[in-house]
């Protein structure tokens, strides 16, 4: 079962070109780190600006670095239904343990919609699927009657829930039921949504501070939020700095401080302002990871 920290993966760039060296080192300190399952190929991944020869390559190359000591959840997502099927056949070639599908980004389809693209998905691939709800990226919210829907297809096993509505995970319980998979897609939020009936985080902010992620989530799924808190509390200024422009810059920005890639990114995205670099700085200092 998925569950407690997974971070969505950066893509670590080196003049332009894959790091190829760099991502396999940064599998392996997520797994020395203490993280409980890996996203590569995400929107922190940079899928939107990867080629499809890219996209399958970090795939493949994160699959083999863990040789299945955590499960790698691949991103293969798409407003274009045949593309996400060809991702999803890949990500199952090479071995990964799921797929994270987002909602179909621009085209905007109905509920109706939603569901057609994602049946279609689950009857074509073994693969299995957790949706990926972020109505603020994809402009189109999945409503918790239709997710319960999916719900009732096999292979379609949980949610990234990056609505920032902590309600909705009662009201998933309900129409999902209790079993489904429950993973907050939003850092700030990530200590309240597992109080709600949650079982983990898929997490910008763990790509920089791997272990405090994945103890405040042992410490959610053990019942002690009282240690979560304490935890959250040194992450939170952290989550907030990181998120001033869009996150994957800003968490790049971090790792970089500490040395463990590039903060590099591809256009049309740009490197953070000073004022923002002067926020993340801060917000390492106060959770203990920069001097």
């Amino acid at each position: 079962m998925l569950k407690g920290s997974l971070p969505a993966l950066v893509t670590p760039f080196k003049n332009g070109a894959l790091d190829v060296d760099t991502l396999k080192h940064l599998v392996e300190w997520h797994i020395n780190q203490g993280s409980h399952g890996l996203v590569p190929v995400g929107t922190t991944g940079e899928s939107p600006t990867l080629s499809h020869e890219e996209h399958e390559s970090v795939v493949e190359i994160v699959v083999k670095a863990v040789n299945g000591r955590i499960p790698v959840v691949a991103g293969a997502g798409s407003n274009n239904t045949a593309e996400s099927l060809r991702f999803m056949e890949h990500a199952k070639k090479v071995g990964a343990d799921a797929a994270l599908v987002v909602t179909p980004y621009y085209n905007k389809p109905t509920q109706r919609g939603l569901i057609a693209h994602f049946k279609t998905l689950h009857d074509a691939c073994d693969l299995p699927i957790v949706i990926y709800n972020i109505p603020g990226r994809s402009v189109v919210d999945m409503l918790p009657a239709t997710m319960g829907e999916l719900a009732k297809l096999p292979r379609i096993i949980g949610v990234k829930d990056a609505t920032g509505d902590l309600a909705r995970v009662c009201q998933q319980r309900i129409t999902c039921g209790t079993d489904f998979l429950q993973i907050s897609g939003e850092d700030a939020t990530a200590h309240g949504f597992n109080a709600q009936g949650g079982v983990g985080c898929i997490s910008v902010t763990a790509n920089v501070a791997p272990k405090l992620c994945a103890e405040l989530q042992e410490a959610t799924l053990r019942g002690d939020y009282a240690e979560a808190l304490k935890i959250q509390d040194r992450l939170m200024p952290l989550h907030q700095a990181i998120f001033t422009e869009p996150g994957l810059v800003g968490v790049k920005y971090a790792m970089s401080r500490l040395d463990l890639c590039s903060a590099e990114v591809r256009p049309p995205l740009t490197p953070l302002l000073d004022e923002t670099k002067a926020l993340v700085d801060a917000g390492l200092r106060h959770a203990g990871l920069l001097n």
